[in-house]
């Protein structure tokens, strides 16, 4: 009977083992974020405290997903990332640093950056591919910026998001005009420009020396047909009594009635 008691639990025995052996590695397996899900030459590390996502010169060319939620400082400098879009860090609430640095960044979609205005105070975009972005693709965020060594085009919009944006200290010299609306102002810095000239005053001005213009031409075209018109009807009425004057004196004075009358 013992014998036979034996062998019954030895099974059952086995069995429990392996069922609390599964829901150990199923809880471990919850527990541990797995490697395989990074991008390669990309890695979670601890800097100084915060925890920290490095995939620096890792041929990246977008922004990777599954980056761990409670990153603090996100390296993603390096890499072949073109565009930015919208909701690209949503998921990262307490993000404190973002490099973005030396990539091909040329364009950067409005709420991008969402989500990171109560946390972020460093943004480094700095040797990207820039050219024009709309001030309001940084609003209500309250990070540094850099922005230098980026192809800029010189102009009221560049010159509304530089004063909407805390630059980086020592950054701001960096930003040059690689173009302008004004020739003479190409290989210069941006916060020279625009401590001699309100590019944002100059557009305007020009807007509405453009709007006159178009006018002017509008005007004078309406004008030249009206000129125009009067004088082909005068030319007519005139062909038209000499061409009267040539008939019988009954039929001539009721024709002229009649184009006196059409012609008022």
């Amino acid at each position: 009977v013992t014998a036979a008691r034996g062998v019954l639990l030895c099974p059952i025995t086995m069995g429990l083992l392996l069922q609390s052996l599964f829901f150990f590695l199923l809880l471990l397996g919850s527990c541990v974020h797995p490697a395989a899900a990074f991008p390669k030459g990309c890695y979670p590390s601890e800097e100084e405290g915060l925890k920290t996502f490095r995939c620096s010169n890792a041929q990246l060319t977008e922004v990777p997903r599954d980056i761990p939620n409670d990153t603090n400082k996100l390296y993603l400098d390096s890499n072949q990332i073109p565009f930015l879009p919208r909701d690209a860090f949503r998921d990262l609430p307490l993000l404190l640093e973002l490099d973005l640095s030396h990539n091909a960044i040329a364009r950067i979609e409005s709420g991008a950056f969402q989500g990171l205005a109560e946390h972020l105070h460093s943004l480094d975009l700095s040797s990207n591919r820039l050219v024009s972005v709309s001030k309001d693709t940084f609003s209500n965020l309250k990070a540094k910026v850099n922005l230098s060594n980026n192809p800029w085009l010189c102009d009221c919009r560049l010159q509304e998001l530089i004063r909407a944006v805390e630059l980086e200290a020592d950054s701001s010299g960096g930003i040059v005009c690689e173009s302008s609306t004004q020739e003479e102002h190409i290989g210069k810095a941006f916060l020279q420009v625009i401590a001699d000239t309100d590019l944002c005053n100059v557009y305007k001005k020009t807007t509405d020396i453009a709007m006159l213009v178009t006018m002017f031409g509008w005007f004078a075209m309406v004008i030249s047909y009206l000129v125009y018109y009067v004088r082909q009807n005068q030319e007519d009425a005139r062909r038209h009594l000499e061409y009267l004057k040539s008939l019988p004196s009954k039929q001539r004075r009721s024709e002229e009635s009649s184009t006196i009358s059409t012609v008022v």
